[in-house]
């Protein structure tokens, strides 16, 4: 906290410095640890705004916790202080923190597996959204969160896509209803950007892309959206997600049960070659859409 006097006719303005409670959240560590090593360097937040080029504004709000410290700033501060990675290893744990709960322990196999296999009731899967696909559905699944939470909401979720850029990276079996292809979010611009993306992601060859066709009829999973993420070892997890709810599975035999679904949904959904066609189609037909008429 400091007090900064003003020439003003002696009147006084007081700014406050929010309290940081390294115990309270991994945000919270962050900005102190920040604020002490550039401090311990006897540098301001201006000359370290022009070491590694982030307004002076975003430092002070990582600083306080009031920002997250979005990549790539905490290489660059790891770069100017020689923390040797501290500031990057933080960062990863604020990343899981922007996530509830029951969310956490999901990301943790997520980041450890060989295979993921998921199918995707309504929406693309996060791990191949665009920006601004993104962007649409955390907006309307959020609509009372103000634009900066959103913004701090879509980092983190693009973030997550690195796990497909590994120099070696897990093998994605994608399975997208046809409602998520026909389900227009934000727009038919919007939308055949999106598709698109997914087919160049489709043609990495670790990667596959399946519909599920409205014409398949009933399914196991209707209720929501299921994944099922293997292990190195063999050892596999599921789980099932609904629209605010989900639930994670680590028991081998109930584990046993998803896998029996996902393998139905997989044997009634097209293969890739069709598949390809059926999103083609969806893309032209937003194409016209999008076309004055």
């Amino acid at each position: 906290m400091f007090q900064k006097q003003t020439g003003n006719k002696g009147n006084r303005m007081v700014a406050r410095t929010r309290e940081l409670n390294p115990l309270r959240s991994a945000r919270d560590l962050y900005g102190k640890e920040l604020r002490r090593h550039r401090e311990n360097a006897g540098m301001s937040l201006d000359r370290l705004s022009e070491v590694v080029n982030y307004s002076k504004t975003h430092l002070h709000g990582v600083e306080t916790a009031e920002r997250l410290p979005l990549p790539p700033l905490s290489s660059k501060i790891d770069a100017a202080f020689g923390t040797g990675g501290l500031f990057e290893g933080l960062w990863e744990i604020i990343r899981r923190e922007q996530f509830p709960d029951r969310y956490r322990r999901y990301m943790e196999l997520e980041a450890q597996a060989s295979l993921i296999q998921v199918y995707c009731s309504q929406l693309v899967l996060g791990l191949v959204q665009t920006a601004d696909y993104a962007h649409a559905v955390l907006r309307s699944g959020s609509p009372r969160d103000v634009a900066e939470k959103i913004d701090e909401k879509l980092a983190a979720r693009l973030d997550r896509q690195d796990i497909l850029k590994r120099p070696v990276p897990p093998h994605l079996w994608l399975i997208l209803d046809e409602a998520a292809l026909r389900r227009p979010v934000d727009g038919p611009e919007v939308m055949r950007a999106q598709l698109d993306h997914v087919l160049a992601v489709a043609q990495r060859p670790n990667i596959v892309v399946q519909v599920l066709p409205f014409a398949s009829g009933a399914h196991p999973a209707m209720g929501g959206s299921l994944t099922i993420l293997t292990l190195a070892s063999g050892t596999e997890a599921a789980y099932m997600e609904g629209s605010h709810t989900g639930h994670l599975e680590e028991d081998a035999e109930a584990v046993r049960g998803f896998r029996l679904s996902y393998d139905l949904i997989k044997a009634l959904a097209l293969p890739p070659d069709e598949s390809t066609a059926v999103i083609k189609t969806a893309m032209e037909d937003y194409a016209r859409c999008a076309s004055p008429t």
